[in-house]
């Protein structure tokens, strides 16, 4: 009798981005809701300073609480 279960080919590596080490995450997600002239102005201050809008978001966001 064949074997059913072909044993000999590799699994497929499943698809997407393989798990972070734990408390490697940074943590938690906070929505928030910006008007669209704010979201602008956000957007616009993360360019300049060449960071993502959400490095931006909390690095400001830190430095603000940290005074």
């Amino acid at each position: 009798m064949a074997n059913i279960l072909n044993t000999d080919k590799p699994k497929p590596k499943k698809p997407g981005r393989p798990r972070m080490a734990k408390g490697e995450a940074k943590g938690s997600i906070v929505p928030v809701r910006f008007s669209l002239e704010d979201r602008k102005r956000v957007e616009a201050a993360a360019k300049a300073s060449k960071k993502t809008v959400s490095a931006w978001i909390r690095i400001t966001l830190l430095a603000t609480i940290e005074d």
